[in-house]
């Protein structure tokens, strides 16, 4: 009888060898039927441990700035993180608890989310870039009992209070456990008895237009749901993959964790203090990657740089976080020959759409649904699916890669779960052949006389312009239009914030948009944003509304109609 293990490499294998062929992979690949106990560390990762395979490849590979590197293989990991966690028992922990590891990308942050899940307890990722008021926040409301962080940052935790254990990484101090004491632990395995229902992760989203949501993952949402996410990537056995992404955020744990762990590939990671392209490429060419994922800045600053020859072993490109323009993707094709690739997801799901290896991309979209991910696009105003709608899950089909819910929220989950689907917030239009493309936010979308604005829209082509690093449009109220679009605009380095630049960049936005949807008014600002480095428009409609309401109007702006013939 096939075991959980078994079910889990057989869909892991039937997933690489036809992801070429997205019509294949989508009408033959089905989800592992996990039944009965599962934890994917001691089934999966353990299994790729004892394989003589893998047990000896790296795992993970860090480097540091200063040349410093640390190479662990698949085998070596599982040994220290049963260490760790026969440690971590010892203190207490056990199924179910609730443990914050505050760590940057350093080797224990892997051996303790891996020896945290060995113990069937439930990992509560968190930044390190946070104060002690936001991580009073979530050790209250995500109930942690454990918190796992570098010594440096044990002193944000003195006004912390509450009835937790502290553990400190790479030093001691006071009332806090040394980590470096799992050392003399025992390597015994581990058998939680977790099932495909128990939880595992605990995210908090970075808050976009609220209060951060807890967001509660399951043994198989994300650990067997980030099949897709490889897929995507296109990451395969014996693969270096690097992909820049900072702990504590749910994008990590994509690419930095499951994903290339589900694939049998090596972690690579390269930690500088300030970013420099040439430094990455060198490294990029050095470590071998084949794989390589990175947000749209890095690639702009890239490309700024001089590529040179495309890195030998380099296969697949990946581009996350918002969508890439043109522009971009053009100078990589014409220096390396590869297409970076787009998708879609979300800290609530692993990958639902995506432009996959192999497949013809189009500008702009950001590919078709992921095999085994019922993707639909619903109208908003009649519930009808739709080819313009709110990117929704049907339940029907069982997302396996969709979370347990919003921990402790039933309100806002019978409002994200309502109607038999899962509510993403976001609006997409879908063409002929089936590929998506992204509109904006349900909350961010506008009507401008009688015309659908999308911010996102907007906001790509503002970008285009040399002088604007960030652009963020929000509506403007307007007693004859309902509202009019307004930019506010980062500038990039030498750009003044000026009438001159001010009119360039509105008579961009002129050239290459339609009559319609040209931006009207334009600021210039330090882009309000969460921690994690998503723009909150929340408070720039704010301020516009307020503005409004008190008949004051903003002397900073400058209007399309003083400045552009």
């Amino acid at each position: 009888m096939a075991t959980n293990t078994d079910l889990f490499r057989s869909a892991r294998d039937h997933l690489v060898d036809v992801m070429a062929d997205y019509d294949k992979a989508l009408d033959t690949f089905e989800w592992p039927r996990i039944a009965g106990s599962f934890n994917w560390a001691t089934d999966w990762f353990d299994a790729i441990a004892a394989d003589p395979a893998s047990a000896d490849r790296p795992a993970l590979w860090i480097v540091e700035e200063d040349g410093r590197e640390q190479k662990v293989t698949f085998a070596q990991m599982a040994h220290r993180s049963d260490q760790v966690a026969t440690w971590l028992q010892g203190l207490g922990v056990g199924k179910g608890d609730r443990v914050i590891l505050m760590l940057g990308n350093q080797v224990e942050l892997w051996e303790s989310m891996l020896a945290v899940a060995k113990l069937g307890a439930v990992i509560m990722p968190t930044t390190g870039a946070l104060g002690s008021e936001d991580l009073a926040d979530r050790i209250r409301r995500g109930g942690a009992g454990y918190v796992i962080a570098n010594a440096a940052d044990a002193p944000k935790f003195d006004g912390v209070d509450g009835d937790y254990v502290r553990i400190a990484v790479g030093g001691g101090a006071d009332g806090w456990h040394t980590y470096a004491d799992s050392a003399h632990a025992d390597a015994h395995t581990h058998d939680p008895q977790t099932t495909a229902g128990d939880p595992l992760l605990v995210y908090f989203t970075s808050g976009t237009t609220s209060k951060p949501k807890l967001v509660e993952h399951s043994q198989i949402s994300y650990p067997v749901g980030h099949m897709t996410t490889m897929a995507w990537l296109g990451v395969r056995p014996g693969d270096v993959h690097l992909a820049i992404s900072a702990p504590g955020w749910a994008k990590h744990a994509w690419s930095c964790f499951f994903a290339p762990w589900i694939a049998e590939a090596t972690i690579f990671v390269y930690n500088y203090g300030r970013f420099q392209a040439p430094a990455l490429l060198d490294q990029i060419r050095r470590a071998g990657v084949n794989t390589f994922c990175a947000p749209p800045t890095v690639w702009r600053m890239l490309i700024q740089s001089d590529l040179g020859e495309r890195p030998e072993g380099l296969r697949e490109l990946l581009g996350a976080g918002e969508p890439l323009n043109p522009e971009v993707i053009s100078a990589v094709e014409q220096a390396w020959g590869l297409t970076i690739r787009d998708g879609f997801g979300q800290t609530e799901t692993t990958l639902q759409i995506g432009n996959t290896p192999g497949q013809p991309v189009k500008a702009g979209s950001m590919g078709r649904p992921m095999p085994g991910v019922p993707v639909v696009l619903v109208d908003p105003l009649t519930g009808e699916l739709a080819d313009e709608g709110e990117i929704c899950l049907d339940l029907s089909g069982t997302p396996l890669n969709l979370m347990t819910g919003y921990l402790g929220d039933d309100e806002r989950n019978a409002q994200v779960m309502r109607d038999g689907y899962y509510h993403t917030g976001d609006v997409a239009s879908r063409d002929a052949d089936g590929y998506i493309t992204y509109i904006g936010r349900t909350d961010d979308v506008f009507k401008s006389s009688d015309y659908k604005v999308s911010p996102f829209e907007l906001e790509s082509v503002l970008i285009e312009h040399p002088a604007v690093v960030e652009a963020a449009v929000v509506p403007q109220p307007d007693d004859t239009r309902l509202a009019v679009p307004k930019a506010y605009i980062a500038l990039a380095d030498g750009w003044s914030a000026d009438e001159s630049t001010a009119k360039a960049i509105l008579e961009h936005s002129r050239d290459h948009l339609a009559p319609y949807l040209k931006v009207r008014r334009l600021e210039f600002a330090d882009l309000p944003k969460t921690i994690s480095g998503k723009i909150r428009r929340v408070e720039l409609r704010r301020r516009e509304e307020d503005a409004h309401r008190s008949g004051a109007p903003i002397e900073s702006e400058y209007r399309y109609e003083d400045l552009v013939n």
